[in-house]
């Protein structure tokens, strides 16, 4: 039986986890220049479909029907790597509540792991909509048996079943199963989202919500944001992401006192969250619209998401860079540049908004949740000409140099002693380019240039004696399949592996290949090929690991040769690790009702297990959060509990532990 843990799992592991192993958006190249006085009206097309007024009263809600409940997330919330794809009901804090049919129909699939959805259960029902059933702890009725009696066959506990329409009928209201606490759950609830014949996950709260959950809490700002989408854009005469916390209240509104002096194409971004009655939690907003100067400008709706294929462009969706670099999540009021998502209504402008010198924009944002709840947040952007500004800092000794790139904008930041801040020299193959400066902040001197122009090898400035190298090695254009190559590694890119332009930048240094960073996100995966310049002794037992501080995430072993290939969905450090010990193995508990083991792995993880009493297979579930696994009194049809026994347990890299043991 395979436990190798699938690349999405560990999206839904701790956030401090998330953090490292996730990976950020690169801004899309967007420098729109398209100049308009006026805002021009948002197109009337709707982004989704209108909810069917026909499904209203048509599902249960699932756990205690008829009874006040809590929600602990709701639909389309923000997650690294995904929208929450249905709502999480609470248990209680408990496991094994009743799991009811939402509406008539037929269980179509199960699934049994320690990942993902954990224990999750499929019903389709006649009008072609699929209810899922998530993190349960046990199956009910028929359909129980049939999962037990499969997995003898087969001799494994992780499966999934598919069955046809009458096989496993089930009425409305019928209990079909226990909740509980199984896969990537955080805590004991039921998730619960009702999909489409082409697996689109839909807000269930869309028809008009259920009685058992109640919102009458309208959502609240946290921050707003403005950012420079061109290169000649500023926001409070800058070239960065200005942030700004909004004062009011949900019943009040909120507003940013101050006027916004801005220039050029800009972004808004927000931060915010909404709260159901008599619940502490927060959870997202359904619905956001944008104003300008009181015409619609823009909105996103999210009241379905295309699963799998949308759902990963959340970190499209939001700014995923900044949040891995600052903590905080800001949502983008436009469709950026590589975003595909079907949710928006929107203008010529696709939500950007073009800031003429001597305008003023009036913008009020629209935060609504799924029970119609509104909350506006309200400022004002002024038009402002740029015009080069410096001020001084007496802290500054001596001229250094840092860059980033922005979307296409390389920006150079300058710490300078100079009075009057000189030119920036690009150098490529032999050529020189002189930028002027921007502006100077505080002695930082901020220089602008766009790479589409061509990248350049190296930077030079005055009072600095060496040339700085420009680490970025090749533009890849998303969309299509492409191919990098160097004498460390080889890239090889899908027409989806990245949302927009890269920038691309990789090195190799004592073992150690680093590509990209941890702030930009792959959304489908790329196939990466390492080429160790010495070759590896042990290739059996050798594999590629990602590499977050004492963290080390097994990747892949496909060898040829000398080389070594893996998929990844994830940029960040990487080496080829020999994982030489064999997993551990100890029983922690025998009785008459079952056995708990603990067991772990120093490297490469668990691959297989498997228990036998008498010489006969006996089913064993695996928990990865507390990493046991044990048996289970439900299980009818293993052998009894009695005799000789032993566990063998496998790694990733086929070192094996044997365990003998009498019952």
């Amino acid at each position: 039986m395979l436990l190798k843990r699938p690349l999405n799992s560990w999206l839904l592991a701790p956030p401090a986890l998330l953090l490292l192993i996730s990976a950020s958006l690169p801004p899309a190249c967007s420098t729109d220049t398209g100049k308009t006085d006026k805002p021009a009206a948002a197109k009337a097309k709707p982004a989704q479909t209108p909810a069917d007024s026909s499904l209203r009263g048509y599902f249960q809600f699932p756990i205690k029907p008829g009874q006040p409940n809590l929600l602990a997330a709701s639909m389309g919330e923000l997650r690294p790597n995904h929208f929450h794809g249905g709502l999480d009901i609470k248990t209680d804090g408990g496991v094994d509540r009743p799991v009811y049919a939402a509406a008539e129909g037929y269980i179509s699939r199960l699934k049994q792991s320690s990942f993902g959805y954990g224990n999750v259960l499929y019903i389709t029902h006649p009008n072609g909509l699929t209810t899922v059933y998530g993190h349960l702890n046990h199956f009910r009725g028929p359909v129980a048996a049939e999962l037990l009696k499969r997995q003898y066959e087969k001799q494994t506990y992780e499966l999934e079943l598919h069955f046809q329409p009458g096989q496993f009928p089930v009425q409305k209201g019928e209990v079909v199963a226990l909740s509980g606490n199984t896969g990537g759950s955080a805590g004991p609830h039921l998730h619960w989202e009702v999909r489409d014949a082409k697996d689109n996950q839909l807000n269930p709260l869309q028809w008009g919500g259920f009685a058992e959950i109640q919102d009458h809490v309208p959502p609240t700002a946290l921050m707003t944001a403005v950012e420079p989408l061109s290169i000649d854009a500023r926001v409070q005469g800058r070239f960065e992401k200005r942030l700004f916390a909004p004062t009011g209240t949900p019943a009040t509104g909120f507003v940013v006192p101050d006027t916004i002096p801005a220039y050029g194409t800009v972004g808004l971004l927000l931060q915010a969250f909404d709260r159901f009655d008599n619940a502490w939690n927060k959870n997202g907003l359904q619905r956001v619209e944008v104003l300008v100067n009181g015409k619609p400008w823009h909105e996103h709706f999210i009241n379905g998401i295309g699963f799998p294929d949308d759902t990963r462009q959340v970190n499209h969706f939001t700014d995923y860079d900044y949040t891995m670099s600052a903590g905080r999540t800001l949502q983008k009021l436009w469709i950026d540049d590589g975003n595909t998502l079907p949710i928006y209504r929107t203008g010529p402008l696709r939500g950007k908004l073009r800031v003429e010198p001597g305008q003023v924009y009036t913008v009020e944002i629209r935060m609504a949740d799924s029970y119609g709840n509104t909350t506006p947040l309200r400022m004002v952007l002024r038009g402002e000409q740029p015009a080069y500004w410096q001020t001084r800092s007496a802290t500054v000794r001596k001229p250094t140099l840092r860059y980033d790139v922005l979307r296409n904008i390389l920006r150079v930041t300058v710490d300078d002693t100079a009075r009057q801040a000189p030119n920036l020299t690009l150098l490529r193959t032999g050529r020189q380019l002189q930028l002027k400066a921007s502006y100077t902040d505080q002695s930082r001197t901020v220089y602008l240039y766009d790479l589409r122009a061509g990248l350049p090898d190296s930077l030079r400035f005055p009072g600095i004696r060496t040339a700085q190298r420009f680490d970025r090695q090749a533009m890849i254009p998303a969309g299509t399949e492409q191919l990098f190559a160097n004498q460390y590694l080889s890239l090889a890119f899908a027409p989806r592996s990245i949302y927009d332009t890269l920038y691309l930048q990789t090195s190799y240094k004592d073992g150690l290949w680093t590509i990209q960073n941890a702030r930009t996100p792959v959304q489908e995966a790329l196939r990466v090929t390492l080429k160790p310049p010495v070759p590896v002794v042990d290739k059996a037992r050798s594999a590629v690991y990602m590499v977050r501080g004492n963290a080390k995430i097994w990747q892949g072993n496909r060898w040829d040769g000398e080389n070594i290939t893996f998929a990844t969905r994830i940029f960040g450090q990487f080496r080829i690790l020999t994982d030489t010990i064999p997993p551990s193995a100890r029983l922690v508990s025998k009785s008459a009702a079952g056995l708990v083991f603990k067991v772990g792995d120093d490297l490469s993880g668990l691959a297989s297990y498997a228990l036998t009493v008498g010489g006969q297979w006996r089913r064993l579930r695996f928990e990865h959060k507390n990493s046991t696994l044990f048996t289970e009194n439900q299980d009818t049809l293993g052998p009894r509990l009695r005799g000789p026994a032993s566990l063998r347990i496998t790694d990733q890299a086929g070192n094996e532990k044997v365990i003998n043991f009498n019952l």
